[in-house]
């Protein structure tokens, strides 16, 4: 009887047991392991600084005249802002929406109360070149917009598409006028 005291086997309400010990610190260490891995994973996910520093811009306007356009950056990319004059914006309103490929009026692409302001990207909805017009001398296309050298697409005054293979309209970015001289793009 002195052997069967021996090998009876422990109750198990004595504690933890060896083994699991074991399980919970291989658990422990895994997900160590994995914070150790995921951390730096989506950290470097975050936008540098140099694009951070870029997240706005402002730009002074007081010397654009009705009827000219200039080219300004935003985030490493070309932004158009145009000072339309009462044709331009006369010539946008008149065109039927129902009409255009990405249906948008003036008014959509425009603040209120600053209807002869048009901020747009400079990049073509297609496959991302960037569209002549905005400089003195540039070809505008047949509706005097902006015309993309690379496949034809043609936009209007409003930058809206109208001819050729871009699917939209140039995007229009977030922006706000800290001024009556000075937009804030971002």
């Amino acid at each position: 009887m002195a052997q069967d005291a021996v090998t009876e086997a422990p109750e198990q309400g004595d504690g933890v047991r060896r083994r699991d010990f074991i399980n919970i610190a291989a658990v422990s260490a895994a997900g160590v392991g994995a914070a150790g891995v995921l951390v730096p994973l989506i950290s470097q996910m975050s936008p540098s600084a140099d694009v951070l520093a870029e997240s706005t811009t402002e730009v002074d306007i007081g010397a654009i005249k009705p009827g000219q356009a200039i080219k300004a950056m935003f985030r490493k990319q070309p932004v158009f802002i145009r000072n339309l004059t009462a044709k331009e914006q006369a010539d946008a309103q008149a065109v039927a929406t129902a009409s255009l490929r990405d249906p948008q009026s003036l008014e959509d692409r425009t603040k209120p109360g600053k209807a002869n302001w048009l901020i747009t990207m400079g990049v073509c909805t297609h496959l991302g070149c960037v569209p002549l017009g905005s400089a003195e001398g540039e070809p505008k296309g047949e509706f005097g917009g902006y015309f993309c050298p690379c496949h034809g697409s043609q936009y209007d005054t409003a930058g809206r598409i109208r001819k050729g293979p871009a699917p939209k309209n140039l995007e229009v970015p977030e922006y706000t006028f800290t001024s009556d001289t000075v937009v804030k793009i971002g």
